[in-house]
């Protein structure tokens, strides 16, 4: 593999968003692929989820086209069952005085867990010795709540795409817009932001919202408001006022190199987004297809392998991403521990 393939790659060793806790009922089984590998989510009789991959060891049928009672997981092509956590419990082809090969046969599996209404599985680096992962990355203020809302979409872009998308002011006024609301190149006003590192990323610096924003008046008075990014790709919005208080989690999974899952997840206090659910739910699709949309067509251009600009303050984070990118790869290659190569600064830009 070409050194720039390995920099455009998907990171490995971190948790990614597989689904919304909500999308997995006890003795469900759902296929999916993550980084390109065949993932078989499920989720016990009991309650507790797993993650194998989809595919038999036997003969390499893909697991999702067998049965799975709340226990086991048995392929469709030869009955071959599997315990969630990888272990074969049956071949029902050998006979009795050699029943017990069975249990020396594994299906790979990975580390999943459940968090706050999310499922999330960890994909370790193909290098990487059986080892306990790090714990799954909590959001701050959302406590053991489930999610408000939550929506996913499939966007049609590699990973490193998706995720400018995250942190992109510019692109706003212009993609972001309806007949109602921020009409398309309107209204542009300069804006100044402090920034800070934080782990695997950075973060916006806390700071108040004024007053005249009456979406915020919801929350009380002394509204502030703290916006962070982390590797692998998520942006992480925590607003706080003296009555209520909501979380905004935005995160990439890429499926495979040319397609990217994209979740929004909503956790708030407020009792009126529990009435408004079905609306806040379709204006939530709307902003994520919105920029599904503009994927689409922004890959027609990709596909001739443009140069690419970076240009400014407006693109800085986008600049800070690709380094710390950099710098998580270089870490992993040398066997040492990652070092956040950004300072605090401040940003001015008009969106």
């Amino acid at each position: 593999m070409a050194s720039d393939e390995k920099q455009n790659a998907p990171l490995r060793n971190f948790w990614y968003l597989a689904v919304p806790g909500r999308c997995l009922k006890p003795g469900q089984i759902l296929a999916k692929t993550v980084l390109g590998e065949p993932v078989l989510l499920g989720r016990a009789a009991g309650g507790e989820p797993f993650a194998l991959r989809d595919l038999c060891p036997h003969r390499g049928y893909p697991l999702h086209h067998g049965d799975f009672d709340g226990s086991r997981v048995t392929c469709g092509y030869h009955g071959w069952a599997f315990a969630p956590d990888g272990r074969c419990v049956e071949v029902p082809s050998l006979t009795l005085d050699r029943g017990a090969e069975a249990s020396r046969i594994r299906v790979r599996n990975y580390p999943c867990r459940e968090r706050q209404g999310c499922i999330w599985v960890f994909v370790p680096s193909a290098g990487r010795r059986e080892e306990e992962p790090p714990e799954v990355p909590l959001l701050p203020g959302a406590g053991d709540a489930s999610p408000v809302i939550d929506c996913s979409l499939r966007y049609p872009l590699d990973a490193d795409s998706a995720a400018y998308t995250l942190m992109d002011p510019a692109h706003i006024a212009y993609v972001h817009t309806w007949w109602w609301w921020k009409q398309a190149r309107r209204d542009l006003r300069e804006k100044r932001k402090e920034f800070e590192p934080a782990e695997l990323g950075w973060r916006q610096k806390r700071h108040t919202v004024p007053r005249e924003n009456r979406v915020y008046r919801l929350f009380g008075d002394n509204v502030t408001t703290e916006i962070s990014y982390r590797l692998p790709g998520s942006r992480i919005e925590h607003i706080q006022g003296d009555r209520h208080s909501a979380v905004s989690l935005l995160t990439i999974t890429p499926l495979t190199d040319r397609e990217t899952e994209v979740h929004q997840v909503l956790y708030s206090t407020l009792p009126i987004l529990k009435l408004i659910k079905p609306l806040l739910g379709r204006l939530l699709y709307k902003f994520l297809d919105q920029d599904r949309v503009l994927a689409l067509k922004h890959r027609e251009g990709l596909a001739h392998d443009p140069a690419l600009m970076l240009l400014g303050d407006a693109d800085a984070q986008a600049r800070w991403f690709f380094r710390l990118k950099r710098e998580w790869q270089q870490a992993e290659a040398e066997g040492r521990p990652f070092r956040n190569p950004l300072e605090p600064q401040a940003l001015r830009w008009r969106s």
